[in-house]
């Protein structure tokens, strides 16, 4: 289970097993890695740098664009394994995960070509300056469950198109497309070292790659809490730190939005992957004229959704990650109504195996309500009404976090003056969700700091180096007076 080295390797700690969340049946039991499976990881990612970072571009870019070749050719397998440990509907998997996958991996074998670097130029009367970007290191990045794939893209694409060799620590439970993706990337033509992955706990395997002293930077996609404490651990060494972290994102709509449209999109936006999605659409704010219709719309399409067989491509919604984690999504729906809230369809499970659990819509929460304010991460939505604009866009920002929003009008006016107002990496208007590989990912607040995708993700992974040379010839140079007083002759040439 896990690559280290451009090869399978055995971990050294403790047993795992990977579970279908839909059936409950084990797929795959393996050893973990620990802290030794990580030192090995790390070194060959060490051993790998320099030859990798020296390369000319045009040699990263040709092994990426060989690995997309590679997905493509393999791309039903990937999303038929992707949809087998997440429990995600197929025609999501194939859909969205593997498409966006593979185009994020054309976009980076292009951008690999196109290292940003300022011209260089005198700023000095006597000197040249021009700027280098260099990669930073060797990197350690740690995935979330939810999208193993593209997260594993979102990782290691920009990390090794910049030059950088990566140790990858998928979550455990659902490491089966990360680990394919480094042996994809192994027949691609990357040298052996470049691209690793450590299969383990936070505990066994996480904690020892973030505070590994060889590990030059840390990139980190998760809850909040954990990012963190991922911050704290990797301050102690001062290693450069980016974080992808949780979201509680706003669905705003005004009282000139297209209704219909506004109520599909709310419906597709918080119901993606289950609702385990960072930027799904988990508090919808509607101005007092619309409110009681989109109710009654999002409750009626939340009533259609087929629940069922991931691997069916009928199904609409499959399971979610695991019983736990269903089980901790209903508890946040059960004190919801303890607080007075209503669940208006939902609240949940269906009858029978696996992690399921209804579309859940709730209406009547306070703003300052558990439910409203902290990541469900699950198929929950969340109505509240508002009266002016104003009253809107405050209740819209009153989180703290800051990831994604969406805005909803008709109106020009409304919408520059909303999207200048949420403090989002992401605000959408009149849409919710869609992402392409030119444009960056990551939020503000809670929700962390740095970029995925874009060339903006390619330099989170790059040192900015000055490099400036002497013009003169000159042995005794005029500034050298501050220092020392200097005697003798002058050295310039031609003298």
């Amino acid at each position: 289970m896990q690559w280290i080295d451009g090869r399978s390797a055995v971990g050294s700690g403790d047993e795992l097993s990977i579970i279908n969340p839909a059936t409950g049946q084990v797929i795959e039991t393996f050893a973990g890695a620990n802290s030794a499976d990580v030192d090995l990881a790390v070194a060959a990612a060490k051993r790998a740098f320099p030859a990798w970072s020296s390369a000319p571009p045009v040699v990263r870019s040709t092994a990426l664009y060989k690995l997309a070749e590679i997905l493509t050719e393999r791309a039903d397998e990937f999303a038929r394994v992707e949809s087998l440990q997440t429990g995600k509907p197929i025609r999501l998997a194939t859909g969205f995960d593997l498409p966006g996958t593979i185009d994020n991996v054309i976009f980076f074998a292009g951008a690999a070509r196109d290292s940003e670097g300022r011209a260089q130029g005198e700023y000095s009367p006597d000197h040249t300056s021009s700027i280098r970007r260099e990669a930073v290191g060797v990197v350690g990045s740690i995935a979330p469950w939810n999208y193993p794939l593209q997260m594993a893209g979102w990782k290691i694409l920009p990390a090794v198109a910049a030059g950088c060799t990566i140790v990858l620590k998928p979550s455990e439970l659902t490491p089966l497309t990360s680990v394919m993706f480094a042996e994809a990337a192994r027949d691609a033509g990357f040298p052996d070292g470049v691209i690793n992955v450590v299969v383990g706990t936070g505990a066994q395997a996480g904690e020892a790659l973030v505070s590994h002293p060889d590990v030059d930077m840390v990139s980190f996609t998760g809850s909040t809490n954990t990012g963190r404490r991922v911050m704290e651990t990797a301050a102690k060494s001062a290693k450069r730190v980016h974080l992808e972290l949780g979201g509680k994102a706003p669905f705003l709509v005004f009282d000139d939005a297209d209704l219909e449209a506004a109520i599909h999109g709310a419906v597709a936006a918080s119901l993606i992957n289950g609702g385990q999605d960072c930027t799904a659409a988990t508090r919808a704010y509607i101005q007092r004229p619309l409110y009681e219709q989109f109710v009654a719309g999002v409750a009626k399409l939340f009533d259609q959704i087929n629940i069922g067989d991931p691997l069916d491509t009928a199904t609409d919604m499959g399971s979610l990650v695991s019983v736990t984690h269903r089980d901790r999504v209903h508890g946040f729906v059960e004190r919801a109504v303890a607080a007075g809230a209503k669940v208006v369809v939902g609240g949940s499970a269906p009858a029978g195996s696996g992690a399921y659990y209804r579309p859940t819509l709730i209406t009547d929460a306070r703003q300052d309500s558990e439910i409203v304010q902290d990541e469900v991460f699950g198929p929950v939505l969340v109505v509240l009404p508002f009266d002016t604009d104003e009253e809107g866009l405050a209740a819209a920002v009153d989180t703290p976090y800051g990831l994604a929003a969406s805005v909803w009008t008709q109106n020009v006016y409304r919408a520059n003056k909303a999207t200048r107002t949420l403090r989002a990496g992401t605000v959408w208007v009149n849409d919710h969700i869609p992402i392409i590989s030119e444009m960056p990912h990551g939020g503000f607040g809670a929700s962390g700091f740095g970029k995925d995708m874009s060339v903006y993700s390619l330099q989170e992974y790059t040192v900015v180096k000055h490099v400036m040379s002497d013009n003169t010839g000159v042995a005794k140079k005029d500034w050298h007076r501050t220092i020392f007083d200097q005697a003798g002759t002058d050295t310039r040439k031609g003298n």
